[in-house]
């Protein structure tokens, strides 16, 4: 892959490692201005040095943010529009696997509160930078492994906490999102779209075991994954190509547009919209 976007400003959270520092690294070799949204401020300078050694493309920042934490994605909301310059492409990367339930500064459980209201806040408070930045791109990492989603429960209150059924239904909320926002959007030039990397081993992946890595890969499959570079090739694809401009709401698989078993449910993504409000405040 080889794009033009010199005149691109991207965002790419989660880019501090795995797959989002890699889509970071092809965005900044194809000559975008990005911004790393990282939380942990020393692990993303690295990142930052490393890939403008490697690009040698010195218009890439690095922003700390704490994609769980409403207040926090609100300062850096602020931080990277305060010049006013538009964003051309958002990725929503970062994601977690927790072991065990635990919650966020703000006391929603953290998977839903990173996978999923981390999406949905950051996309929606960017929305006016987007507009302005239109022809725009947002790209959710989302998953195959998608479903499970309890609307009367997604923190998991009241039924047994999992990971992997945690993790699931974060990635089936991801993709509806994707697709309510890609209607909202629809007149405003800005598309929006869900991707598949494909069963990564990341450091997300390394959290879990051998039995989620073989479920993410299909049944029969050795489970060893896809490396960090090659997991990045679609959502870069979606990011950056030309030809995907003429989409929108599409979930996208090695390169591919595919259909989505999620995105017919109107009633129901209506009905997850309302909770995400609920639980972040924001709205588009």
């Amino acid at each position: 892959m080889k794009y033009d976007l010199v005149d691109r400003r991207c965002v790419v959270t989660g880019a501090s490692a795995g797959i989002g520092k890699e889509v970071a690294r092809n965005l900044a070799y194809f000559g975008a201005t990005v911004v790393l949204a990282c939380r942990d401020r020393e692990r993303g300078s690295a990142a930052l040095q490393e890939i403008v050694n490697d690009s040698g493309n010195e218009r890439v920042t690095m922003l700390q943010v704490d994609v769980s934490s409403r207040a926090s994605i609100r300062t850096f909301v602020r931080n990277v529009t305060a010049g006013g310059t538009p964003i051309h492409v958002l990725v929503n990367n970062a994601a977690i696997v927790s072991p065990t339930r635990m919650t966020s500064v703000d006391g929603i459980e953290s998977t839903w509160a990173t996978n999923v209201l981390g999406y949905f806040a950051m996309t929606n408070l960017l929305l006016p930078s987007l507009r302005r930045g239109a022809p725009a791109r947002v790209v959710h990492l989302a998953s195959t492994y998608a479903g499970g989603l309890l609307l009367r429960d997604v923190e998991f209150v009241t039924r047994r906490y999992d990971a992997m059924e945690a993790y699931r239904q974060s990635k089936q909320a991801d993709r509806m999102i994707a697709w309510r926002l890609a209607e909202i959007c629809r007149r405003d030039m800005v598309s929006v779209h869900a991707c598949h990397p494909g069963a990564v081993d990341t450091g997300l992946m390394r959290t879990t075991s051998q039995g989620w890595l073989a479920r993410l890969m299909g049944a029969g499959r050795r489970a060893s994954g896809k490396t960090a570079a090659q997991g990045a090739l679609t959502p870069t694809y979606v990011a950056a190509a030309p030809e995907v401009a003429e989409h929108t709401a599409r979930f996208w698989i090695d390169n591919e547009p595919q259909s989505c078993k999620f995105a017919g449910d109107l009633e129901e993504i209506a009905a997850l919209w309302r909770v995400c409000v609920e639980q972040t405040g924001c709205d588009a």
